[in-house]
């Protein structure tokens, strides 16, 4: 049985017509989901008796089921989720003073084995849904009877290797009559898939683009991210520069900073040299250790030179505030288990 949830509207009325129903009744329960919040097909009051029975019939709706929830001591919610088929993810909740952000979570595992990364600890075991996306946001604002604002497609998985779902979930959570939450507000973060890219390109999706980069050069990159031998940093600055051309959006540049790996004054002078005339910036982020990796978080002395240099350099530049470091629910830190294991 399918979630009602992996429906854009357009698609739902396409599988009500099948269903001999008419349009606007899938418009009705495409805005009882997402403007009214109701997950209980019983509670659409102005629906037939019939229908409902028949929307039981063909499509499951409600909550993911909550297994564990931590919060840490700056606020942020980290929660693991269990899903129909008995599978984990971990979704985060993040407090800003502009609002609420959920780091949402694409795929069951990941197969890109960032060197510096837990969530590639667990391998790729299938896409979700963008069902099963949808359903992290309403799942969580039922639980906290607060709105989520913005959201950021940065947890477990590479969003542009589950491409289709991931784009059905932006345009679910970004339409009107479901989430309403505006494009700009809205974040996919990819290590560097350039023919994906380059399709995202012609979506017509003001949403913003996050790179991780986490290297000046091809031979750092190639030693922490293995994307990189498929899709070298001169390629992906060709599809970057194809991407800004056509959304004229700005990317950002994400970049971790490894103690003696990629954080000299060397290196922020090759990071400045390869962003020069592209519409981008760097949010630069303190490592978050993940203990099966070894490695280690810069000092913040070297932070601050790395940052500095490139500022002098032209580079627009931010240092991410740190959330959920205490839980493991920072960057680079989600791999859906439970306390204890």
């Amino acid at each position: 049985m399918k979630s009602i949830y992996d429906y854009t509207q357009e698609q739902l009325i396409e599988e009500f017509l099948n269903l001999g129903e008419k349009k606007f009744r899938a418009t009705q329960v495409f805005e009882w989901i997402y403007r009214k919040d109701v997950q209980d097909f019983d509670l659409m009051s102005n629906l037939s008796l019939d229908l409902r029975e028949k929307l039981k019939e063909h499509f499951s709706i409600g909550p993911l089921s909550i297994v564990e929830k931590q919060v840490s001591q700056d606020g942020t919610t980290k929660y693991l989720l269990s899903l129909a088929d008995g599978g984990y993810i971990e979704t985060v909740l993040m407090i800003h003073d502009y609002g609420r952000s959920l780091c949402v979570t694409s795929q069951l595992g990941c197969n890109m084995g960032c060197r510096f990364c837990a969530s590639g600890l667990l391998k790729k075991q299938r896409n979700l849904t963008a069902g099963e996306m949808v359903n992290q946001i309403l799942t969580v604002m039922n639980d906290t009877k607060e709105r989520v604002s913005h959201v950021v497609v940065m947890g477990t998985g590479e969003p542009f290797d589950n491409y289709d779902h991931v784009m059905n979930f932006i345009r679910i959570i970004n339409h009107p009559k479901g989430l309403a939450i505006g494009a700009r507000h809205l974040t996919i973060s990819t290590c560097g898939l350039c023919d994906k890219i380059e399709m995202y390109a012609h979506e017509g999706i003001q949403s913003n683009l996050a790179v991780s980069l986490h290297a000046p050069n091809d031979e750092i990159r190639d030693e922490l991210m293995p994307i990189n031998k498929t899709y070298p940093m001169d390629k992906l600055r060709e599809s970057l520069q194809y991407y800004i051309q056509k959304t004229n959006r700005r990317v950002t540049f994400e970049y971790i900073l490894l103690k003696g790996i990629n954080d000299d004054i060397t290196h922020a002078r090759q990071l400045a040299h390869y962003m020069r005339g592209l519409n981008a910036y760097v949010n630069l982020i303190p490592y978050n250790a993940v203990d099966e990796h070894g490695l280690q978080q810069s000092s913040p002395y070297d932070v601050e030179i790395f940052k500095n240099e490139l500022l002098r350099l032209k580079i627009n530049v931010t240092l991410r505030k740190e959330h959920g470091r205490d839980i493991d629910g920072a960057c680079g830190q989600l791999r859906a288990k439970k306390v204890g294991e």
